[in-house]
């Protein structure tokens, strides 16, 4: 029986694991996507696009697709996502795996303020700049909505929703971005504090190093917990060990279902 893997996706190291695993003769790999982008790159393995109708949705799915394990590489901030995979994957009694890059941290020379939510974000605001470069993503701007007294640059993929600050100018841009880029946005948009969620990873960490350099404050939004019980693998070659370790029941003769607690690998 050849293993099946389903990855969680949306993000870098979900398509890379994709790639790796779709190029071992004899696995079967599935990437979910929310959606949210209407136009994803292109991913290696097969590929589904929508939600599952919660966790047990997704746990019915887990059983009639045969899947043998469950990689969430989401976005470090998908806590729903996160949370129903914990609840699918312990009823469905499915491996679960999660693949987070690691968070950043403040070097010498960083202004950082962080703050546990995008609402602490909004009230953190008014005392530390008027010009705020915002790039949390185009979900959650309403946490800014009534900001009226401060004007926003708002960077995301696809055109953000209302309700947005009144006073906003919004850049749709694909990253990832250069420190030089990031520089000339800050002094051409005259920005005096950015506000950034700790996605963590190199891709968008160009503007932290802007930032640091100009001087300015920088508000950052601190990772939601993962599940009790769950904690991250940080890259791509450590979920391929793990998953190694936890697929060699399923390269065998038969694979067992049913019986015993929940098999959720931390």
């Amino acid at each position: 029986m050849f293993p099946h893997v389903l990855i969680l996706g949306g993000t870098t190291e979900a398509r890379r694991l994709a790639a790796a695993l779709a190029a071992r003769p004899g696995t079967r790999v599935t990437t979910s996507l929310a959606g949210r982008v209407t136009r994803p790159g292109a991913l290696d393995g097969e590929v589904r696009v929508g939600g599952f109708g919660g966790p047990d949705g997704l746990a019915a799915w887990l059983r009639a697709e045969s899947v043998d394990a469950v990689v969430d590489a989401t976005h470090p901030f998908a806590a729903t996502i996160t949370a129903n995979a914990a609840a699918a994957t312990a009823a469905a009694r499915v491996p679960l795996l999660v693949l987070r890059r690691p968070g950043w941290g403040p070097g010498p020379g960083d202004r950082w303020h962080p703050v546990p939510s995008l609402d602490a974000a909004a009230a953190a605001l008014p005392g530390l700049g008027r010009r705020v470069f915002l790039t949390t993503g185009r979900l959650g701007l309403a946490a800014f909505a009534g900001l009226t007294e401060l004007s926003f640059v708002v960077r995301s993929v696809e055109p953000p929703e209302p309700p947005l600050p009144p006073h906003t100018d919004v850049l749709l841009a694909r990253g990832p971005f250069t420190v030089a880029d990031e520089t000339a946005l800050l002094r051409e948009h005259r920005v005096d504090v950015l506000v950034t969620k700790d996605s963590g990873g190199a891709a968008t960490s160009a503007k932290l190093t802007a930032a640091r350099d100009l001087g300015l404050p920088v508000v950052v939004v601190r990772r939601p917990p993962l599940p009790e019980g769950i904690t991250a693998l940080p890259d791509v070659p450590a979920a391929l060990e793990r998953l190694d370790e936890t697929l060699a029941p399923a390269r065998g003769p038969s694979v067992r279902r049913g019986s015993g607690a929940a098999d959720t690998c931390p």
